[in-house]
């Protein structure tokens, strides 16, 4: 990465070399089973961004944020955040689905050198290498701050900045992502991509990843399959319909993350944007799915209308923490008046009509089947 104003003092990355045996394949529920206990890689992450916070990188001090679950079958989980509201780098102009990345406006090349905790990479004999269209995890992946967090332990996952690619979802940076979900032993560790003309504040790729020590409805909620053989089911009574991808442990993550990319990609093609959410999870069956099925990787594809530009008089922006059911909000009376219903209606004003979902998910059965 690039320097980028760097000042006297600013610690650097650690290098967080990891193989398979670093995978948390149990005890993430929330239950507080044995092996619920910090990983290797949280213990990393968390106890780098809070140094972080203490030299005043971030643009605002995070304390603990008021929290309330909001009374309906959503179960809903609102934050207040007024902070990020007022504080946060106003997001850049967005006015295609394939904007190219633009080197003249702000990006992760320009971030101070202090902002990046971890070099997340694979161990040599266990592959690694972004090259080609799989789903290889890229060489490395930076683990930096986000100076305008939603929450402790935000963060962003960049694959390489230096390349300057734009915000849409690869598959090596994907595959990544869900490592890096499976390094983490906190069930509220969660990964997310906003795309463009889905909210995306930024046209150079990257994940975010946070912790919300709160279960949310898409990890437990039933889906109807659609196409079994990919894994590929319907999530509906959930605050916003998605079609949900399942991994039930570290042997599928390449093939999801190939299909998943695949199916934003026809999406795009169609002139929809997305969004992206990862999640520990049960199977696609549900809670009840028969003993010993164990939780894996929930991957959540919601397709959209696209929007350019903030909405005059939106309450909250809808991206990939509202559309699973989590409302950072920026302001007290809003916080403390909103209502399950006034929340979905924000949320799935954005959403495609029940036909016209279901006819995509066709689409996709058809795609991937193929």
């Amino acid at each position: 990465m690039a320097a980028a104003s760097e000042a006297p003092g600013d610690p650097s990355p650690e290098d967080f070399v990891y193989g398979e045996e670093d995978f948390v394949l149990q005890g993430t529920g929330w239950g507080g089973e044995p092996g619920s206990a910090p990983s290797r890689f949280d213990r990393a992450l968390l106890e780098g961004w809070s140094d972080r916070m203490e030299r005043g990188l971030f643009r605002y001090r995070l304390g603990p944020l008021p929290t309330r679950v909001l009374p309906g079958p959503m179960s809903l989980v609102a934050q207040l955040n007024v902070q990020r509201g007022t504080e946060r780098r106003p997001p850049q102009a967005v006015l295609s689905l394939r904007q190219p990345f633009d080197p003249r406006a702000f990006n992760f090349t320009r971030m101070r050198p202090g902002e990046v905790l971890l070099r997340l990479r694979r161990a040599a004999d266990e592959g690694g290498g972004g090259g080609g269209g799989g789903a290889a995890a890229p060489d490395y992946l930076l683990v930096a701050i986000n100076v305008s967090p939603l929450e402790q332990g935000h963060v962003l996952l960049l694959p390489e900045p230096d390349r300057g690619l734009p915000q849409a979802l690869t598959a090596p940076l994907l595959r990544g992502g869900l490592e890096a979900a499976l390094l983490s032993a906190h069930p509220g560790f969660r990964l997310g991509f906003n795309g463009l003309g889905a909210c995306a504040s930024l046209n150079h790729l990257h994940l975010h990843a946070f912790y919300l020590a709160r279960p949310l409805l898409v990890e437990s909620a039933p889906a109807q399959p659609l196409c079994p053989a990919r894994g590929l089911s319907l999530l509906r009574d959930v605050p916003a319909p998605a079609f949900l991808f399942y991994a039930a442990g570290p042997a599928g993550l390449e093939t999801l993350a190939r299909d998943v990319c695949r199916a934003a990609e026809h999406l795009t093609d169609t002139g929809l944007a997305y969004n992206v959410f990862v999640t520990r999870g049960d199977p696609p069956e549900g809670a009840g799915a028969g003993a010993g099925a164990g939780r894996g990787l929930r991957v959540l594809l919601w397709a959209r209308r696209p929007s350019f530009g903030a909405k005059a008089g939106a309450a909250f922006n809808v991206a990939l923490c509202e559309l699973a059911g989590y409302l950072p909000l920026p302001a007290a009376p809003l916080f403390r008046d909103i209502t399950e219903a006034e929340a979905l209606r924000a949320i799935r004003e954005h959403l495609l009509p029940d036909p016209q979902l279901l006819r995509l998910g066709e689409d996709l059965a058809r795609l991937l089947a193929g």
